[in-house]
Parts: structure tokens; sequence; C-alpha cells
């Protein structure tokens, strides 16, 4: 389990602020220890110091619609740097993860960039706050249709932890962040290069793309 591999790290996952807004929903993942995904509670978690740690989804709702079963991984992260900024504020380690496998759990409708699907599901983003894929998994007795996730495993591997200097606001320039948000983008592309034929796809590819 996660307290074996990692002892004294108190992991806080984060998640859409939206999400909290849904009665009783926003309850039960506040008792399951999560957090929403703003500023202000990445530095509350981390202020705290003594292994208070925090675990950011970055591809977030805009990589969800880029989440079709097949060997290309659409990574949104380009030009997602406020983490590292944060990360730099209190002096908090990067550490890239990667999964393979998440893409199989739903088939979801073809909407490739530019479509008029696409579009859609990016108004309803701005105006809602989260994305809407088209998806269809399995149901309880049967397989065609239904919401639950295929079954298939999904293989996680955690890499080496990118070291960041804790700096003060005023010290932290744009050449900094840009250094620090480069060396995680290949240290999860070397993840992504290094484990991928294990997991049965030596041939599959990973794109870093921009969040537009």
């Amino acid at each position: 389990c996660f307290e074996e591999k990692f002892p004294n790290i108190n992991l806080r996952l984060l998640t859409l602020k939206s999400n909290f807004r849904i009665p009783f929903y926003g309850l039960y993942l506040s008792l399951l220890g999560l957090c929403d995904a703003s500023k202000e509670s990445c530095n509350y978690i981390l202020e705290k110091g003594n292994g208070h740690r925090i675990m950011l989804v970055l591809g977030g709702a805009k990589e969800a619609l880029d989440a079709h079963p097949s060997s290309e991984y659409i990574l949104t992260l380009k030009n997602r740097k406020g983490f590292i900024k944060i990360g730099l504020a209190h002096g908090a380690s990067l550490v890239p993860v990667f999964s393979f496998g998440e893409n199989d759990l739903y088939d979801q409708i073809s909407n490739p960039r530019g479509s008029k699907l696409r579009q859609f599901q990016m108004i309803l983003q701005k105006k809602l706050g989260y994305s809407t894929p088209f998806f269809r998994g399995r149901g309880i007795f049967q397989y065609a249709f239904g919401f639950l996730p295929q079954r298939h495993p999904i293989d996680t591997y955690v890499g080496s932890p990118i070291e960041l200097p804790k700096l003060k606001k005023e010290d932290i320039t744009s050449e900094i962040i840009d250094k620090y948000h480069q060396m995680y983008m290949d240290a999860l592309t070397n993840l992504f290069d290094t484990y991928k034929e294990k997991h049965g796809n030596k041939d599959a590819t990973s794109d870093i793309i921009p969040c537009g």
C-alpha cells in the first residue's frame, strides 16, 4: 500500500473546486481527505511541512477530452506552470507519476480537436467548470453499455523526485519556472518511455500539448 512504500508522507489528493459544490458529494470527498485544487489549498497544505504533500492531476478536465483507448497518450501540460511556482515557493520536490491503462476504462465518442463536438464540449467546460466527455462503460450484469469502468488494469509508475529550491516570491522568475517545468516534462516523458514496453505497448507515444 501507499503508506508502506512512501512512509511518513501525508498525501492529499486535489480535485476540482466545483466537485465540492455538489450536495453530499462534496462532504463525501472531504471525509476522504480530498481538497480543492486551488492555489490557496496547495499553499495551506504545503505550509504545514512535516511530510504534508499534495497530488495534482495536471491535465485535468481538458485532458479528459483526449482520453481515448489508443497507443497515443495526449498530455495537456505544456503551458501549465502554476504548480512549478507553488513548488518553488515551498521548496517542494516534484515527483512525476504516470499511469498506463486509464484511457482504456471507457470508450469515448470521437471528438477530435476542431470538431463541432469538441467546440461544444469546450463551451460547456467554460460554463460549468469541468469537462463533459461522452463516454460508454459497462453495466453490472452486461458489458455493452453503462457507467461502470471496463475491467482493465491500471499500472502506475512513480519517478525520481526533482528537487526544487525554496525561493522568495520576488526571486521566482519566468526563466526559473521554465527551467524546472522543462525538467518535469522531460522526466515524465522518460518515465513513459521507460515503462511503456512493460505495459505491453512498446510503440506507444506521448504528446505534450498546450491547454488550448
